[in-house]
């Protein structure tokens, strides 16, 4: 198999550059890889149906729909996608479905999928990505990542239910890696597991010492200087040629980023068209 080219087209993330555009706080992916289309998360409402329209893609090419996990701001658009994506096959981790809560002081919240985004699962054609899976040939999502250091967590006060006592460890949160000419490409959704925890999977899954790229959220709004500086570190060790923080990364990780790695960062907004 000859090694395809890599096109990623942002279509939701928290900022927009272009006329006619619009940004939520969310993510979704536009992945061309030879002939193939996939859709990498799907926002929190249905605005990526527009975005697609205004950059004159036509999301009834989707082969397959990757979930990264069960949130509401990655999940939210999947009902309506589908209603015009209806030969696409949807991966995501079990867990994805269950009920999902954030607190906030005294304050709490459900953030999981909606229910008819679980509708639309229950309804569809899904493969269930608990271990690592081929989406397509040379496109896999990692499945369930081990947790395996001791600076990482899942970033926030995150339950399994509404009087917030059972915490939820994402296990649902799962990352796409792909094969560019180039070397890896590998897209986060928020890399709740952990950016460097992922990482090291992708390294064992694939065989690799080193990656080409990395994009996506991070979720690192709330880490520590040490461990965005660890992370830095092991961006080094991978020798990644490109990085693309988005969504949930956090202005201090991504300034950070920029000031260690200047001529490998690049901005992941909506209406973006990268190639890799």
């Amino acid at each position: 198999m000859s090694i395809e080219t890599v096109q990623i087209t942002t279509l939701v993330e928290n900022t927009a550059s272009g006329a006619g555009l619009l940004a939520e706080h969310g993510l979704s992916f536009w992945i061309e890889y030879g002939d193939k289309r996939i859709l990498f998360d799907t926002g929190q409402s249905d605005i990526l149906i527009q975005n697609a329209k205004v950059l004159g893609i036509n999301l009834a090419q989707t082969d397959a729909i990757v979930l990264s996990h069960g949130h509401y701001d990655h999940t939210s658009g999947l009902s309506a996608v589908l209603d015009i994506a209806t030969k696409a096959t949807v991966y995501l981790h079990p867990a994805a479905i269950e009920p999902k809560f954030n607190r906030k002081g005294l304050e709490h919240r459900p953030i999981g999928m909606p229910e008819a985004a679980k509708k639309a699962v229950r309804s569809h054609e899904v493969v269930w990505t608990k271990t690592s899976t081929q989406v397509l040939q040379g496109i896999t999502v990692t499945g369930q990542i081990p947790r395996v250091n001791n600076f990482e967590d899942v970033g926030g006060a995150f339950f399994l239910d509404e009087d917030c006592q059972k915490p939820d460890e994402l296990l649902d949160d799962q990352t796409l890696f792909i094969e560019s000419p180039k070397g890896l490409v590998i897209v986060f959704g928020c890399a709740h597991a952990g950016v460097v925890n992922t990482l090291h999977r992708i390294a064992d899954l694939s065989q690799r010492k080193h990656f080409y790229a990395v994009m996506g959220g991070m979720h690192l709004l709330r880490a520590s200087k040490a461990r965005i500086e660890r992370t830095i570190t092991v961006f080094r060790e991978y020798n990644l040629q490109k990085i693309g923080p988005a969504h949930c990364t956090g202005s201090s990780a991504v300034e950070k980023f920029k000031n260690a790695l200047p001529a490998q960062c690049f901005t992941c907004s909506v209406g973006t068209r990268t190639d890799l």
